[in-house]
């Protein structure tokens, strides 16, 4: 299944995808955390209003966002990194995600260095603590793509990851999840991030040093993985960064991360306009 949120006259419904088509699939209110739990929540869609692409948001706000750091064995050697011998986590506050469509914001006044990194996002769909290897997938309810935007120069300066990760806006999701049963092999996805047309990641799951089940065995070691939860699992080589001479993304740009078996996320890239929060 397909399944995801998008605006439907003046609120926000549950929406799933068949043949291609977007209908609203559930009662207002209900949220993907509450069809994780109770799957009947769910209608059939069959003669419900169709719903435009263009109405998609964000599928789920996350409790937490996990994310982790130098995953890819090609994005390593790019960043002249060593390959982890655990998995390095960080965090992502839930306040930066958007969704398909909706702007990353690039305030001038506090970074200059603007990043891209396609991720694959595991989201979880059961309570996970001290799960073993073996289980782990058995405790994703699906996957979406994402795109980590990251404030490189204030990422370096902090010397830790959380603020240049976490600005409003700087955290895409989407376009849909698609259920686990469909993607039964997280680490056989292709990856591609496309800024303004242009091919910068072009990669495969198969490169993550730690997969998908190792990395929900090291986590749910530690905390605790809430239904709702997010799971970023790293991205390849092709951040602007790394290249020679670096690139960065700037106001008038367009993004494109997309997975295999998933789908594709379009962002477009604006000006931060400075405002008190309401």
């Amino acid at each position: 299944m397909r399944i995801g949120r998008a605006r439907v006259g003046d609120e926000e419904r549950l929406v799933v995808e068949r043949d291609g088509v977007l209908r609203a699939a559930a009662e207002p209110g209900v949220t993907l955390v509450d069809v994780m739990s109770r799957p009947e929540l769910v209608t059939s869609a069959a003669g419900a209003e169709e719903v435009e692409a263009g109405a998609l948001v964000a599928p789920l706000r996350p409790g937490k966002i996990v994310a982790i750091g130098v995953n890819y064995r090609d994005h390593a050697r790019e960043s002249g990194a060593e390959v982890p011998e655990r998995p390095l986590v960080f965090a992502k506050f839930p306040s930066s995600v958007i969704g398909p469509g909706a702007p990353i914001e690039i305030d001038p006044e506090a970074t200059e260095r603007v990043d891209w990194e396609v991720e694959l996002a595991a989201v979880i769909g059961r309570r996970a603590r001290h799960v073993s290897r073996d289980d782990a997938l058995g405790v994703v309810y699906g996957y979406t793509a994402g795109n980590d935007i990251t404030a490189r120069d204030v990422q370096f300066g902090d010397g830790q990851w959380t603020r240049g990760k976490s600005f409003d806006s700087f955290c895409p999701l989407g376009p849909l999840v698609v259920t686990a049963d469909e993607l039964p092999d997280p680490q056989a996805l292709e990856l591609e991030t496309r800024v303004n047309g242009e091919v910068v990641q072009d990669s495969s799951t198969a490169e993550m040093v730690f997969g998908v089940a190792e990395l929900i065995e090291f986590c749910s070691a530690a905390f605790t993985l809430e239904p709702g939860d997010v799971l970023l699992t790293g991205t390849p080589w092709g951040c602007g960064e790394f290249m020679d001479p670096p690139r960065s993304l700037h106001p008038g740009d367009e993004v494109v991360v997309s997975i295999g078996g998933v789908g594709s996320l379009a962002n477009p890239v604006v000006e931060a306009r400075r405002r008190p929060a309401s």
